[in-house]
């Protein structure tokens, strides 16, 4: 009961600062992207937030990755609590990963889980670099791996492994449930701030596209 409660205080909180983001959103001007995201694509996330299929994909990943978030959060306290062996293999992981750059730390939930590189509009002239090629140019020798795992710590560590997806599901499931008591005021953001500027937009592209007299 805690964590459920915890859950849709920590869904509100998001929702809220969703609702305050929305208003400033505008349709973007540069080139879409030809591979579907991974994060919001057949998500159950924006079937509990009433967000249809048409909804621009940036408003909709900008809810989805605070979703995101507060699940993942939620797998990261439990994991640090109740699983030692994933924790700390975990923890060993990230020392390996510190330092260099990271393209992707700090960005905004709207950003969150996405490339951070566009695809060049012209494949035959690619970018002269891009900030993943940065990022794995930047990254620093790795120290020495940690003494191999034991018979019974791999099995351990696959049972806590099966403990903490298990965990995120019932997270998942409970983000989607809070989320679904405050798919009024998503729908009623979305057809307030965002449907009217895409009907600009299909209006003013239908007006260049029209054939001529």
């Amino acid at each position: 009961m805690i964590v459920a409660a915890t859950i849709d205080e920590r869904v509100t909180a998001a929702v809220d600062a969703w609702l305050r983001w929305v208003p400033g959103w505008r349709p973007g001007t540069h080139r879409g992207r030809a591979r579907l995201c991974r994060r919001c694509t057949g998500s159950p996330i924006l079937a509990a937030a009433g967000i249809a299929a048409d909804v621009p994909h940036q408003v909709a990943h900008a809810l989805v990755s605070r979703m995101q978030r507060i699940i993942d959060r939620r797998v990261d306290e439990f994991t640090e609590a109740e699983l030692p062996t994933l924790h700390a293999e975990l923890a060993g992981d990230a020392v390996w990963k510190v330092g260099g750059y990271d393209p992707s730390e700090g960005l905004a939930p709207e950003f969150d889980g996405l490339d951070p590189d566009p695809e060049p509009a012209d494949l035959e002239q690619p970018f002269l670099f891009t900030l993943s090629g940065l990022a794995e140019e930047t990254r620093p020798e790795p120290p020495l791996p940690r003494p191999p795992l034991s018979a019974e710590e791999k099995q351990r560590l696959r049972r806590e492994i099966e403990l903490a997806d298990t965990c995120a599901e019932d997270a998942g499931r409970a983000v989607c449930f809070a989320l679904a008591a405050h798919r009024p005021r998503i729908e009623a953001a979305v057809a307030r701030f965002v449907e009217p500027q895409v009907r600009a937009m299909l209006e003013e592209l239908s007006r260049t596209l029209e054939p001529p007299q």
